[in-house]
């Protein structure tokens, strides 16, 4: 029998993680939806057809009886909700950043484990065709050692979901420990993941401010650019996040000892950089084609995976929930090892007592 899954929360982010779900009837079904709006609820009930949409999240445990929880509610819920998935029976699939912060993070993942229910994180950009086949490349041993990464994400505060933030002085992420970059970059962090395994690396991170202040509120307090350097004892990584360059790109570079390589997460190409072999002046000149022939390439994979189905939006996402459903119905791994999550969290933590935000003058208190 597939099974059965509730999403809490019905936001943006609820529709996606929908959609993913539907894909794979198969393996599961969403039998019900919570917000404690409940014309929310309701709405997105009657867009997809699910059965039940409730507007308190306990009766709905108590009715349906889920064996999967999706949380796409604001952060500070994440913990409770979690909690409460648990001691219902439920796994639970968790929206990034897991807690508000590393202990209650730790916390949570032991109860799960101590309860025997898997939990997991929306990584979604971990399981994006780039990651995986940077991955690939990696067992391959294409990369030799690899010494150095380098992470690039960017965010539009004029686009869709950054005009809400600006919108809205009492937004959800105004209120949260480290603000906009809290909500955003454990898609940066997460990148460093398999390539500085140490459990306490060396952290440096600058924050900076470069909108103009404008509002008299908590939209002139975030920071909106953030440099972090995470330092092991043989690979160090190196992380930006901006709101401020055009185009909004997202791309990781891997050097390593045998090859280096450039994984665009817009484009979703990857591309293994040419070692310059040729004499003189012909050196230079033939890498730029080299560049072309391998884009081509990565090129006609993408052509290859749109027929597919497999070039949409939420590629990762889908791939992420496949894992995790997977896990549950094989008592396997979780696809994201604990460790990992925690990590991540740790770092969060550490980030923003060196990046403090500034406090809110008003809006969110």
């Amino acid at each position: 029998m597939p099974l059965s899954v509730a999403i809490v929360g019905c936001g943006k982010i609820a529709d996606g993680q929908y959609e993913e779900i539907a894909k794979m009837s198969d393996l599961a079904r969403v039998t019900a939806v919570c917000d404690r709006e409940a014309l929310m609820a309701e709405q997105m009930a009657t867009r997809y057809g699910i059965p039940a949409h409730y507007d308190d999240f306990a009766r709905l445990l108590e009715r349906e009886k889920p064996d999967v929880v999706h949380i796409t509610t604001p952060p500070g819920s994440h913990a409770a909700l979690a909690r409460a998935a648990i001691d219902a029976g439920a796994h639970v699939y968790v929206e990034k950043p897991l807690t508000m912060n590393y202990q209650d993070s730790k916390s949570l993942v032991e109860y799960a484990v101590s309860r025997g229910k898997k939990l997991t994180i929306g990584y979604t950009y971990y399981f994006d065709p780039p990651a995986v086949e940077l991955r690939d490349l990696r067992e391959k041993g294409v990369f030799g050692d690899i010494t150095h990464v380098e992470a690039f994400f960017g965010y539009g505060l004029g686009g869709p979901f950054g005009k809400v933030l600006m919108g809205d002085a009492r937004h959800w992420v105004h209120g949260l420990p480290g603000k906009l970059l809290h909500n955003n970059i454990d898609h940066l962090l997460n990148k460093a993941l398999e390539f500085v395994p140490d459990e306490s690396p060396k952290i440096i991170a600058l924050g900076n401010k470069l909108r103009p202040e404008r509002f008299g509120d908590s939209r002139d307090d975030f920071m909106d650019e953030l440099r972090v350097i995470i330092a092991g004892e043989r690979t160090t990584f190196y992380g930006t996040f901006t709101s401020h360059v055009k185009p909004v790109g997202h791309f990781v570079r891997v050097y390593g000892t045998k090859a280096s390589a450039h994984a665009d997460f817009v484009s979703r190409t990857v591309t293994i950089e040419p070692d310059a072999s040729l004499p003189s002046a012909i050196g230079r000149v033939v890498p730029a084609f080299q560049h072309g022939a391998r884009y081509l390439s990565q090129g006609a994979k993408n052509v290859a995976r749109f027929a597919k189905s497999d070039f949409h939006f939420f590629s990762g996402l889908n791939r992420l929930i496949k894992s995790f459903y997977q896990s549950i119905e094989n008592n396997g791994p979780p696809p994201i090892p604990y460790n990992d999550i925690l990590r991540v969290s740790a770092w969060l933590d550490e980030i923003f007592k060196q990046v403090p935000q500034q406090k809110n003058t008003g809006g969110a208190q």
